[in-house]
């Protein structure tokens, strides 16, 4: 099985799940993430990088409910540390940085909390809260600080039920491109 056919079967083996939540599924998140970054005209890995984000839901064993029995599943590090044995840091900091963006947009735009779902405000308070100051001024020096920002937006966007997109298999060629340019070290 190639790198890509084993990305997108993690989709067909757990993407029909909940997710966590909201009225979509993982794999409906995933596609619409995607979609966002495409149109947005972002660069190819960080396309993929808003497909894949939430990778680690996906391979971790917490369960639907983790965040009902207040355990932070720290996905947003098991899928760096998964995708990193395929791609570079243009696909994979954005992924290990989408939850500090929301902690940091939440530090520095009052409205961005209050637009958060129910369960993002409840993984928020799992995941440390808002940044403080320091925090926020910490992340935004970081070199994938604002790709994650953009996943991040992306991400809250991604929650709409019955929107049509295209299929996960629509992305295997970008994603052999992605592998090709942005490999792992």
């Amino acid at each position: 099985m190639s790198d890509a056919d084993a990305l997108i079967a993690l989709f067909a083996r757990h993407g029909g799940d909940g997710y966590f939540g909201e009225r979509v599924t993982q794999v409906e998140h995933a596609l619409q993430s995607a979609a966002l970054a495409e149109e947005e005209r972002a660069s190819p890995a960080l396309i993929i990088s808003a497909l894949l984000h939430d990778v680690g839901h996906l391979i971790h064993t917490g369960g639907e409910d983790i965040a009902d029995r207040r355990i932070d599943a720290r996905h947003e590090a098991i899928g760096a540390t998964y995708l990193a044995r395929f791609f570079g840091p243009a696909v994979v900091e954005p992924v290990r940085l989408h939850v500090p963006a929301k902690r940091y947009l939440c530090a520095i735009d009052r409205t961005y909390w209050q637009d958060l779902s129910a369960a993002s405000k409840q993984s928020l308070e799992l995941q440390g809260g808002v940044f403080s100051p320091d925090e926020a001024e910490a992340f935004a020096s970081l070199p994938q600080a604002q790709d994650a920002v953009r996943l991040r937006r992306w991400d809250d966007l991604a929650k709409v039920a019955g929107l049509e997109t295209k299929p996960i298999e629509a992305y295997r060629n970008l994603i052999i491109e992605v592998l090709a340019t942005h490999p792992a070290r």
